[in-house]
């Protein structure tokens, strides 16, 4: 056989090999399956039917099935942005790169509802939610004397006229040796003893029920030294 014949055969079979390569590399591409319609429905699914929540980086084959002509196929993310048309029912194959990132596929006229993502790679959680602000004490402050004064104050200063239901923190202040300190509210009822005790006391005060909180001093309550506040939800 002539030398030329047989180096022109020779460069056909490479030509051939390479294009069989080539094919081999192609083939190795994992397929994946994005569907959109007839009802208003979008997925994009692996070759074992699982939708797809995560890939790897890499190329990728995508059969697309349109099959209503009010939707479309639009995939989105780093380095892709590929969709079918609105108003066709086609069937589109798409070869695309994935890099790490999160990708979304949706149907634009109803992007609202027929929406899905997707992440690529190892793609970090997100920060967990900042951590709750410290709960303030709902602090009360209750003073007697040592005048002929009783008042039922917020650790503010404010006087307490309404209270809403809960616990509390409260702080009583007994200053007047003829006098005493006395809370009595829906399931509660606590006092200091009068004419023998001067001092500051902390209780915890739980209201559980609406009605009324009412403090006095019990020696001179008729004198003016009692007043209330309001319970409610």
């Amino acid at each position: 056989m002539p030398r030329v014949l047989v180096f022109a055969l020779a460069l056909v079979g490479a030509a051939l090999l390479g294009a069989t390569d080539g094919s081999a590399v192609q083939s190795q591409n994992v397929k994946l399956f994005g569907t959109v319609g007839p009802g208003f429905f979008i997925t994009l699914k692996d070759q074992q039917g699982n939708r797809v929540t995560n890939v790897q980086p890499g190329t990728y084959d995508i059969e697309v099935k349109d099959l209503s002509e009010e939707h479309n196929f639009h995939l989105n993310g780093p380095g892709v942005d590929r969709m079918t048309p609105v108003g066709s029912e086609i069937t589109e194959s798409w070869t695309v790169t994935f890099t790490e990132g999160t990708y979304r596929y949706n149907c634009d006229p109803h992007f609202t509802t027929m929406r899905g993502s997707f992440t690529v790679g190892d793609v970090p959680p997100p920060p967990p939610p900042p951590p709750p602000p410290p709960v303030t004490a709902k602090k009360l402050v209750l003073t007697s004397g040592p005048g002929f004064v009783i008042t039922l104050k917020t650790a503010t200063g404010k006087a307490v006229k309404t209270i809403k239901r809960g616990s509390y923190t409260m702080v009583v202040r007994d200053r007047g040796p003829t006098h005493n300190a006395h809370v009595v509210a829906p399931g509660f009822n606590r006092k200091t003893t009068p004419l023998t005790y001067t001092g500051t006391q902390t209780w915890k005060v739980k209201l559980g029920k609406t009605g009324t909180l009412r403090f006095l001093c019990d020696p001179h309550a008729a004198r003016g030294m009692k007043g209330s506040a309001k319970i409610v939800s």
